[in-house]
């Protein structure tokens, strides 16, 4: 028996213990960790299997939606009987019946810029499943200022975004250097673009596979790239970007005494 592990644990990880970039060492790594999930649906679903299946310790999630039918298709931790629960609920006992080891803490609302600061205490691994550009931006923003590890990702249609962000290293892009314009939330829509289910569990299986690089420390990440995938065409392409310096400049308007904060870059 390894020393300090039981059987049990050895017996439930021994297929990712036998990698030779995990090891004891590195499962124990995982079970140490401390990753909050924002959004418990398409991508969070996935995210929250995958990571309380390979033993991450301490899993948050945030999300304020309860579950309906049209969810069932791509929301892959709910079923029909689960319909007008609260997601996070669900996904809590679900985690439970996977993995009781693991410690799950629910956040029954939707992050905002008044409670960010209390959600996101004492994770330094956010990855984001949410359907807004809006919550993106300011996760990519808090983190930044916090110095945390964020992973994003995005789904539509038939397509998949993701991105990996560690922004202890002060010179890698974030999300504004790749968007600078916030963009729609008609692209994140599934009421009005459709999702293809597969997508869902690509993107958030990959995300969670982020998650477990960064915690192993594994060099080969996304950092300074941007994954694109398209289940029509079947391609899966890197695309690099770059860190653009970011001004906020503010105007006084002497007309009505306001002032605007404009976003500049360079």
């Amino acid at each position: 028996m390894i020393s300090g592990l039981s059987k049990e644990y050895i017996e439930r990880y021994s297929r990712q213990i036998i990698l030779k970039n995990v090891g004891p060492s590195g499962q124990k790594k995982i079970t140490n960790s401390k990753v909050l999930i924002i959004g418990a649906g398409g991508l969070g679903s996935p995210v929250s299997d995958s990571l309380s299946r390979a033993g991450v310790g301490n899993i948050g999630i945030a999300d304020y939606d309860k579950v309906d039918l049209s969810n069932i298709h791509r929301q892959s931790m709910f079923t029909t009987k689960d319909i007008g629960k609260y997601k996070v609920d669900v996904i809590k006992k679900r985690i439970k019946l996977i993995n009781p080891k693991v410690k799950v803490k629910i956040f029954k609302k939707n992050v905002t810029k008044k409670n960010i600061e209390k959600i996101f205490k004492g994770y330094e691994i956010i990855v984001d499943g949410s359907d807004n550009f809006k919550t993106k931006f300011l996760l990519n923003e808090y983190c930044i200022k916090h110095k945390k590890f964020l992973i994003v990702g995005a789904i539509g249609s038939f397509d998949g975004h993701i991105f990996s962000f560690d922004f202890r290293n002060k010179k890698v892009p974030c999300l504004r250097c790749f968007y600078q314009n916030m963009p729609s939330d008609d692209v994140l829509n599934c009421q009005t673009e459709g999702v293809l289910s597969p997508i869902t569990g690509i993107v958030g299986n990959l995300q969670s596979n982020e998650v477990l690089k960064n915690i192993l420390k594994i060099k080969n990440n996304l950092k300074g790239y941007i994954l694109i995938i398209n289940l029509i065409n079947l391609t899966f392409r890197k695309v690099r970007y770059f860190k653009k310096k970011i001004v906020y400049v503010k105007i006084f308007n002497i007309i009505n005494y306001n002032f605007y904060t404009f976003i500049c870059f360079f």
